[in-house]
């Protein structure tokens, strides 16, 4: 195993996750969404505005086939990466251990805030989420070496269980 690649909604503790866990495996950590901010020199949200969400999905998979290439890497994704059949073909045809981050809505909210930085979650933010989270579920569990469910769970415990996976 040469990676271990987080999926999962907004709010579900990706990048919270990922950190905690690259330190305690002492691998790099990868967030796509600041690698894609930064190559860009734009934030998410503006990408969407001005170059839509097709460009920005574009930029996504350049993004995922670059650090899928990493070897022991810990790399969280953004939650809408992992959509496309061949962002799933890349997932799947690349040896990582895949860590479904499953998250309720309860717990989500007030972790994501749903501000305005969420692009897809404009509008009736709670209702979007659902919406978004009931459509990618089954591609989540799909991809998924390890499904973890997150509610009421530590980071440290979280970091337990997939480290108990490994094995």
């Amino acid at each position: 195993m040469t990676r271990i690649v987080l999926i999962g909604a907004p709010g579900s503790g990706k990048s919270t996750v990922g950190m905690a866990l690259a330190a305690h495996l002492q691998w790099p950590f990868v967030d796509t969404d600041a690698l894609i901010e930064m190559k860009e020199s734009k934030k998410i949200t503006d990408l969407f505005v001005e170059n839509g969400e097709e460009y920005f999905r574009g930029i996504e998979f350049q993004v995922l086939e670059e650090v899928l290439k990493e070897p022991s890497a810990v790399i969280s994704l953004g939650g809408g990466a992992p959509i496309s059949e061949e962002a799933q073909t890349s997932l799947l045809s690349s040896n990582s251990t895949i860590v479904f981050l499953d998250v309720s809505l309860a717990t989500a909210a007030p972790r994501v805030g749903f501000n305005r930085d969420r692009p897809l979650l404009l509008g009736n933010p709670r209702a979007q989420w659902q919406a978004l989270s009931d459509q990618r579920r089954p591609i989540y569990e799909k991809l998924a070496t390890l499904s973890v469910k997150v509610d009421d769970v530590t980071v440290d415990e979280i970091i337990a269980i997939i480290e108990s996976s490994l094995s």
